[in-house]
């Protein structure tokens, strides 16, 4: 079941999802508008190939900083935080989703990484990518996407109990940490 506007609140109010910093002005019919952080982080272009299950190239050539806003050039794609730090109980999925008035400006706000699971604690990284002839202009602050949260049964092993979640607890935009899962050979 997808939360509406007052379930939201409530389980804000009771402790359930934490929210951090909160505005209620930003709760939505269906949603949460979250809002983007100050932290940027890219590849710069080269051809020094990033392999997954190589902590050394995933952070090889890379550039960040905090800013008050960031010029996404055309074809960019960029690593970003959200402002709110999130927590989920064992029993709230949420899903990160784009809000339309960014996405008419050409703007994706996650590539395939909008899940977040029971449990998890952290900032959002948002995987920003920029489709537009233009460039586009964001703003630390301004609300950027929407969490949209479901009920489900309780799990047995939320995310903040897993052994391998790569991403607990997480502050700022983070790279991949795929080099961290165990390779698998290929028969």
């Amino acid at each position: 079941m997808i939360l509406v506007d007052w379930q939201i609140r409530d389980r804000i109010a009771r402790g359930f999802i934490g929210i951090d910093p909160f505005d209620p002005n930003l709760v939505q019919p269906n949603s949460l508008d979250i809002r983007l952080g100050d932290h940027f982080v890219w590849y710069t272009p080269g051809d020094g190939v990033i392999d997954p299950y190589d902590a050394a190239s995933i952070r090889a050539e890379t550039g960040e900083h905090h800013a008050p806003h960031i010029d996404i050039t055309p074809g960019k794609f960029l690593l970003a935080e959200t402002l709110e730090c999130i927590s989920l109980p064992d029993n709230i999925v949420a899903s990160i989703e784009g809000k339309s008035s960014i996405a008419r400006l050409g703007i994706a706000l996650h590539q395939t990484g909008g899940w977040i699971d029971a449990g998890f604690r952290g900032t959002i990284t948002l995987e920003i990518s920029n489709a537009n002839q233009r460039p586009v202009r964001l703003y630390a602050g301004m609300p950027i996407g929407q969490l949209v949260f479901y009920t489900t049964e309780r799990a047995e092993r939320p995310y903040f109990l897993k052994g391998d979640a790569k991403y607990l607890d997480q502050r700022q935009a983070t790279l991949s940490r795929y080099d961290l899962n165990p390779r698998s050979e290929t028969p």
